[in-house]
């Protein structure tokens, strides 16, 4: 790992990692992995990539309703027109580094149908779509010799440099090293660890909207989070999900009578959008005074269900439920973040020469709630543009940063026990699905309280360290907007 670089990048899902291969091999460019390179919630998209490949029944126009409409038309109108119209060509450029779609038998790429959307124009690879892309997306980097990826490596604190920035970086055998670079790019993933239940990683704690908090950047409807409705109803932290795309293929949601319900709450039944969807098991359970909630595929075939459901076969098969012949125990819980660092069109944020794409950005596509699939079609699209505004800044030939010399001090007291669980608490509380006003405003008392303790503590720059500060921050921006409504 070098001292400077022309672009930081931080993260290794599908954002961070396309705005990589977009960038030219003239430049230098670091990635860093906070744990694995494989750890983050792209890796564990199942469903696919909503995208119109083809126009014999379906249209940019369709895609662009239901983005809209899943959205609660709160979407920024143009940054959805880019989603769906450029999308399509960055699923084909993905297809050439040998991302493997599933296909028909006469050889076109099969497509899936899943809630709020009137077509079936999700592409996939079985049920585990996100780990293809970034296994092949990871492929393709090693053969960069530009990029140089650099895993279990944590930014705890992001400084504005004069032409730059300054990253200062946890490594593995838990040391502290600084980096300089032109250009930075947050591509950090979601805020799932936030809450006590989730579908995301252990790295899912929203460091890089952190980052960019604390440089004074924008960040805008950090309060439209959302709660997928049918994560497995088990006691992990870490739920496993149970894909949209069951639903597209068939299956039924049954409260804990048995008995379908949806029509009690939306037209569309199991093929609501998922904050719909969402809230109608909320109410259910109230009425029932019961959380035990299921999802039916057993109408289905058992070859048909083992062949397009694998990961979810197994991973049910790891809790005693056979999918093929069982009730699928469900309950919503946390799942993604529609806000994030506000940015342009151009993933431009606030800061200039700083970015953020993916999850961790605000690019206005998803509204107050993400459309099915869209999530890799944005990390796609926004990576891509990210890359081509580095690269034609840089090519304007624009001064670049110098490296400094940096006293680093990442000693001090251990990090009492209990804060960030203390944190889930309080938000499982406070703020899931449908929130709690009292709640609210009393979690954000006790979330500021911990905030300010540890901004005032000399605590010890460790990994639980950074994020229990992530974690908080996070917290607050969150409870802060939910309590001015």
């Amino acid at each position: 790992m070098e001292t400077k670089y022309d672009v930081l990048i931080v993260g290794s899902g599908v954002g961070g990692l396309y705005t990589a291969l977009n960038l030219p091999d003239s430049l230098s460019v670091l990635m860093l992995s906070k744990k694995s390179d494989t750890l983050s919630n792209s890796n564990l998209a199942q469903g696919g990539v909503a995208a119109v490949l083809s126009f014999e029944d379906d249209s940019f126009e369709l895609h662009y309703n239901d983005t809209l409409i899943a959205g609660g038309y709160k979407n920024d109108p143009e940054a959805v027109k880019v989603l769906v119209s450029e999308g399509p060509d960055d699923v084909r450029k993905i297809m050439e580094y040998g991302v493997d779609f599933d296909k028909n038998p006469d050889g076109t790429v099969q497509k899936t149908l899943e809630g709020g959307h009137c077509r079936r124009r999700i592409v996939h690879h079985k049920d585990t779509t996100g780990a293809e892309i970034v296994k092949k997306l990871l492929e393709e980097v090693h053969r960069r010799k530009n990029i140089t990826q650099v895993e279990n490596a944590q930014v705890y604190s992001l400084g504005r440099e004069k032409d730059g920035f300054c990253a200062c970086i946890l490594l593995a055998d838990g040391t502290a090293t600084t980096v300089f670079a032109d250009y930075c790019v947050l591509a950090t993933g979601g805020i799932g660890r936030v809450y006590k239940y989730t579908t995301n990683p252990a790295v899912a704690t929203g460091d890089g909207i952190r980052l960019a908090y604390e440089l004074g950047a924008t960040i805008k409807n950090l309060s439209y989070v959302q709660f997928h409705p049918t994560a497995f109803n088990g006691p992990d932290r870490e739920q496993f999900l149970i894909s949209e795309a069951v639903r597209g293929e068939g299956a039924y949601l049954l409260n804990c009578n048995r008995e379908r319900f949806m029509h009690r709450y939306d037209d569309r039944l199991e093929l609501a959008p998922r904050d719909v969807v969402s809230r109608s098991i909320i109410l259910e359970s109230r009425k029932t005074g019961s959380n035990d909630f299921f999802l039916d595929i057993t109408h289905r075939d058992r070859e048909y269900l083992l062949d397009r459901f694998p990961g979810i076969y197994e991973g049910c098969m790891q809790h005693g439920v056979d999918i093929t012949k069982d009730l699928i125990p469900i309950f919503p819980c946390q799942h993604y973040l529609m806000g994030g660092i506000d940015v342009s069109l151009d993933s431009r944020t606030s800061i200039s020469r700083l970015y953020a794409v993916g999850e961790c950005s605000h690019t206005g596509v998803h509204g107050k709630n993400r459309l099915a699939s869209n999530s890799l079609l944005e990390a796609l699209v926004f990576g891509r543009r990210a890359a081509q505004d580095i690269s034609a800044l840089k090519a304007k030939g624009l001064p670049s940063v110098e490296p400094v010399e940096k006293q680093l001090d990442i000693s001090g007291a251990p990090l009492p026990k209990g804060m960030r669980t203390e944190i889930r608490k309080i938000m499982q509380r406070a703020y899931f699905v449908i929130p709690d006003e009292d709640a609210v405003r009393l979690g954000l008392k006790q979330v500021d309280r911990i905030l300010k303790r540890l901004g005032a503590g000399k605590f010890a720059v460790t990994p639980d360290y950074c994020e229990a500060l992530s974690l908080a921050t996070v917290a607050h921006i969150i409870l802060k907007e939910v309590d001015k409504g």
